[in-house]
Parts: structure tokens; sequence; C-alpha cells
């Protein structure tokens, strides 16, 4: 290999990969934690380096050229080829201490990790950790979080998971709104109630039929993409809505909306890189989780 030919800074190919993924100067800036001022002249330094135009400013937008296109292609796989070298040096990193980023649902950060996290602080207090409150699986391969807490099972080869457990989950309300209709329904008047949805309406029709609970979307008067406010909303009495009964069991204002009904059960699975899995810090944190999650 010709060392001698490769003559740009891998800043400055970053700053314009970013750019390029997240379509501007502002948001690629927010991305890397950079001024947006910093961010512009590593992007025109790697321009004048290699002598060619990446982006035609349109207004206040950014446009890849044919060269941009071209180049942004051979930065992607740099950049990849960089994560997995940081993912590497991580999984070889035998102390235990540093930062660790754990995915997981808002209610669960909320109404279940904190005590497990007391535990993990005595265990290893020199391990940071953040929590990254999400509803979407967050991509680990890219290093968006070190650790998981997932409902799905993962399908890549890359990934290490284990299935911690099967949490039960029923329908609840507030006492105070089953009072103001009437006390505890039958089923068969499932459909004069109002109900919380989480973000897809007929998903939460259709899942609620696996209950026995026969409603419509006109039944949904409010919700949230974030469960925390939507399990808000049904502890304050404005409708009933699912939650796992290890959480409902923490609000004791809310109670099962329904006499004689069944749970259903849905999957808690954690889910680390597999290279990450040799780190002692991050094997740690898992491990940890591991345990006490299940008695939770």
């Amino acid at each position: 290999m010709n060392w001698q030919s490769i003559t740009f800074d891998w800043n400055q190919a970053r700053a314009f990969l970013v750019t390029a993924e997240e379509g501007s100067l502002s948001a690629a800036a927010r991305a890397l934690g950079l001024t947006q001022p910093t961010l512009s002249r590593q992007v025109a330094a790697l321009e004048e380096s290699l002598g060619v135009t990446l982006f035609e400013r349109v207004a206040k937008s950014l446009i890849l050229t044919e060269a941009g296109v071209e180049l942004a292609e051979h930065v992607r796989a740099m950049g990849e080829a960089a994560s997995r070298v940081s993912l590497s040096a991580s999984g070889q990193s035998q102390q235990i201490e540093g930062l660790v980023t754990i995915s997981t649902t808002d209610v669960l950060a909320v109404y279940i990790l904190p005590e497990i996290l007391k535990g993990l602080r005595k265990k290893a207090p020199a391990v940071e950790v953040k929590i990254l409150c999400t509803n979407s699986l967050s991509d680990l391969r890219r290093r968006e979080a070190d650790i998981a807490i997932r409902h799905v099972e993962p399908d890549h080869p890359d990934l290490y998971a284990r299935k911690i457990m099967d949490m039960s989950a029923r329908v609840y309300a507030a006492a105070s709104y089953l009072e103001r209709n009437g006390g505890r329904p039958a089923k068969a008047d499932a459909d004069k109630l109002d109900y919380i949805g989480f973000d897809n309406n007929q998903e939460l029709v259709e899942y609620l039929s696996a209950f026995g609970l026969k409603i419509k979307e006109s039944n949904v008067k409010l919700g949230s993409p974030s469960g925390l406010i939507s399990w808000e909303y049904a502890r304050q009495g404005l409708g009933l809505c699912i939650m796992a009964d290890a959480i409902a069991a923490k609000c004791p204002e809310v109670k099962p909306a329904f006499d004689n009904m069944e749970p259903v059960y849905f999957p808690i699975w954690l889910v680390t890189h597999r290279e990450l899995h040799t780190s002692r810090r991050i094997r740690l944190v898992f491990d940890h989780l591991a345990e006490h999650l299940r008695h939770s």
C-alpha cells in the first residue's frame, strides 16, 4: 500500500459523512457534539485537500455533488470499519469502569430499573450508566447502545441475546375511572369505555382482541408514543391502558379493569454485541441486569 497517497484527515472525512447522512451542517454538528462553524471548516478542508466540491449549497440545503455521492460510499465503509475497531477495542477492555449505555422503554426505565441500578452502583461504583429511552430498536452494531432490553428476539449473528423471562400484562384502569363508569365492566361492555394508546391505534385494537375485548379505533380517545405518558394518563383516570403486571403493582391507584381476565405474556430479551460481551465492564452490567430483571 502506498501510505503516502493517504493525505486526508479522518476527522474531516467523518464530518463530511455525518453531514451527508444528517442532511445539514447544524444536524451533523449536533450529532458529533461540535459547533457548526467547526464542522463547516472540516468539510471545507476536506474539499480543499481532495480538490473536489462535495456539496452544492442551495438556499439552506446541502445537496451532494456527483463526487460527493461517490466519496460518501467509500467513507461510509470506512466509518463501518472504524466502528468495528471501536467495538473490538471495547470488547478487549478488562477494566470495570467507564460508560455503559442501556437502551430500553421509558416505562421500564422509570418503574423497573431504579432498584436494579442501585445495586449496580454498589457492585461497580466506577461504571457510568446512560439510559437511552426509545420504543424503537437501537442499532447495537452502530453503537447506539451497548445493551438493549427488548421485547423482540434479534436475528443478526453479530448480536448476543438472552431471553430473561416472559412478563404478564393486563388491561388496567384507575379506580376513579371505574367508579365513574359503574365499577368493573363486563367484557361485552368493553366498547363503551375509553382507551389510551401508545402509538398505532389499529395495532392497539388488534392487540386488545387477544384479551377478548372487541373495541373500535373510535374508543381510543387519547394516546402517546411515550409509554410513560400513556400510563400516567391511565393513572390519572383518563381511560384504560395495557400494562405489565409488575409495573401496575407499583401503582396502587390502578386495578385490573375486568374481572377474571387472563393475562397475555410478552418476552423480555437482553441483547448486546458479541464482541462487547467479552468486555468485563459490559459483561458485569449485562449479567446484573439479567439476574435482577427476573425478580422485578
